[in-house]
C-alpha cells in the first residue's frame, strides 16, 4: 500500500561512532525523501566525525577512519541537509529514539536550529514492536519476504525500513494511511525532547522523566532548585535537552513577570 502523503517525508538512516546520542558523531548519513506523488531522492554521504571511530563501530558499520578521512563535516553539508529536509516529516527504524536525536544534535553543534515544531516522526520499529516484537533484519523478512543484504549500511537500511512501513500498512487494516495516525501510533512516550529525559504529564505539563525530579514539574524544580538547571547545563545532556530545559526556564520566569 503506498503511503497517503500531504507533504514529503523523509526515511533516514545513520551509522555513527556509537551509540551515545549527546558524544557520538555520524560517519554516514543516508536520506529517502519521497513526494507526494511518490517521486524520490536519496542522498548518501559519508562524513568525517572529526573524532576517531572506535574499533567496535567499525566491526558493525563497516567504517574506518581510513574511509572517511577526505569526506566533508557535518557542519560542511549541514547547511544543504537542513534545506532538503525542509518541510519533511520524518521516519526511520528506532529513529525516534536515536537517528533524529542524534541528527538534531550534529545541526545544533553545526549552529544550525533544526526546526522539530512541525513534523510528525513515524518510528517503524515502534509499529513493529507493538505488532511483532522482532528487529530490521527480521522485520525485512518478516514483512517484504526478502533477506536484507548489506545491513548497517546506512542506504540498504532507509530503503527497507521505507519498504517495511508500506508492507505494514497492508498487512495490518487498523493501520490508517495517514501520517498523523501512523506518528502518533509509533510514539512510545509523549515527549518534550527527543531524548526523552522531560516528558508531558497527563495535564500536558513538562516534567522530568530521570532521576531524583522523576514526574516532577520542570518549571518548579528550576524554581526551587535553580543549581539543578545549571547541573544540566553543565552535563553531558543532548545539546537539544538543554535547548527545551532552557525554553521552559524562560517561560517560567516570563510567566510570573506577567
Amino acid at each position: 500500500m503506498k503511503l497517503n502523503l500531504t507533504r514529503p517525508i523523509a526515511f533516514i538512516d545513520l551509522e555513527t561512532t556509537g551509540v551515545n546520542v549527546g558524544s557520538d558523531r555520524i560517519v554516514e548519513i543516508s536520506i529517502l525523501k519521497l513526494q507526494p506523488d511518490y517521486s524520490k531522492d536519496i542522498k548518501t554521504r559519508r562524513i568525517n566525525p572529526g573524532i576517531a571511530i572506535p574499533p567496535q563501530a567499525t566491526a558493525i558499520h563497516g567504517i574506518s577512519n581510513e574511509d572517511v578521512k577526505n569526506a566533508p563535516t557535518f557542519k560542511n553539508i549541514a547547511r544543504d541537509l537542513n534545506l532538503f529536509l525542509a518541510n519533511c516529516d520524518l521516519a526511520g527504524y528506532n529513529s525516534n529514539k536515536f537517528d533524529v536525536p542524534l541528527l538534531v544534535e550534529e545541526f545544533l553543534r553545526a549552529e544550525i536550529d533544526f526546526d522539530m515544531s512541525h513534523r510528525r516522526m513515524i518510528d517503524v520499529q515502534n509499529i513493529f514492536h507493538k505488532k511483532e516484537q522482532r528487529t530490521l533484519s527480521a522485520a525485512y523478512k518478516f514483512y517484504c519476504q526478502k533477506e536484507l543484504e548489506n545491513a548497517h549500511s546506512a542506504e540498504a537500511d532507509t530503503l527497507a525500513t521505507y519498504e517495511i512501513l508500506e508492507a505494514q500498512l497492508d498487512k495490518y487494516s487498523d493501520l490508517k494511511n495517514d501520517i498523523n495516525f501512523l506518528s502518533e501510533f509509533s510514539t512510545q512516550n509523549s515527549n518534550v525532547d527527543l531524548a526523552g529525559r522531560i516528558i508531558y504529564n497527563k495535564e500536558g505539563i513538562e516534567v522530568f522523566n530521570f532521576g531524583k525530579h522523576t514526574g516532577k514539574a520542570v518549571a518548579e524544580v528550576f524554581k526551587t532548585e535553580p543549581s539543578y538547571y545549571k547541573w544540566m547545563m553543565d552535563g553531558d545532556f543532548p545539546l537539544f535537552t538543554k535547548k527545551i530545559i532552557t525554553q521552559i526556564r524562560l517561560s517560567a520566569v516570563s510567566n510570573k513577570k506577567n
